[in-house]
């Protein structure tokens, strides 16, 4: 076998843009279903991952890629106006675009593609290449002492959300409650607010626009 990263498995997501897309893992509780290429598609490989509560995905930003780097980045939490080191940030613009996730295992289930995972809490795109899965082991990952930097800073408290019933009775019950949490996060850029702006994201089968005042986001449309 050559030394080289391959594509194990894609992940299939609400997410059909870059934009919407949580921050962090772990931010909305919103499944995923991971479904491996056909070199990899043996249940042998998956025994014994049921017995993990969590798991770490290994995976590329295939929509993020650049023939040259910068040693500097403007991350969102920073407004977008202060430069910092690109290994100081999880910024997808890297010498290597790869990106690191911990999601939350509920479980396998059968598909026309073989085993596949069901996860929560991916901050995915749909098709997002995944190059590896390992599992989370709260002993040696979890480090509740640890110093998150920048990070640490909250700039925004979470929105509060105004979901007109009946634009809210159109999405799915099951992915009512992940849109309202993914909503309160805030979608838009940090270094954007304007108050007449209409903005919109993929989600599912839908286009989510909102508006965004005195901390309340409002949606205003949905289109299918």
């Amino acid at each position: 076998m050559k030394n080289e990263l391959r594509v194990i498995a894609h992940i299939e997501t609400d997410f059909k843009t870059k934009f919407g897309i949580p921050r962090q893992s772990g931010l909305v509780d919103l499944e995923g279903l991971i479904v491996f290429e056909p070199e990899f598609r043996n249940d042998d490989a998956l025994r014994g991952i049921e017995d993990f509560s969590h798991l770490w995905l290994i995976w590329n930003f295939s929509k993020s890629e650049r023939e040259n780097w910068s040693p500097t980045v403007r991350p969102p939490r920073l407004g977008g106006n202060k430069r910092v080191g690109v290994f100081a940030t999880r910024s997808p613009f890297r010498p290597n675009p790869i990106g690191l996730s911990s999601v939350r295992l509920l479980g396998t289930v059968k598909t026309e593609k073989g085993t596949a995972l069901r996860v929560s809490g991916a901050d995915l795109m749909n098709g997002t290449p995944i190059y590896d899965i390992k599992p989370y082991l709260p002993y040696t990952d979890s480090h509740p002492d640890a110093i998150g930097g920048f990070a640490d800073e909250k700039l925004k408290d979470n929105l509060k959300v105004n979901f007109p019933p009946k634009l809210l009775n159109l999405i799915p019950k099951n992915k009512k409650s992940a849109l309202l949490e993914l909503l309160s996060e805030d979608p838009r850029p940090h270094y954007i607010n304007d108050d007449e702006r209409i903005y919109g994201f993929e989600f599912a089968e839908f286009e989510i626009k909102f508006k965004v005042k005195d901390n309340v986001l409002t949606v205003v449309n949905i289109l299918n």
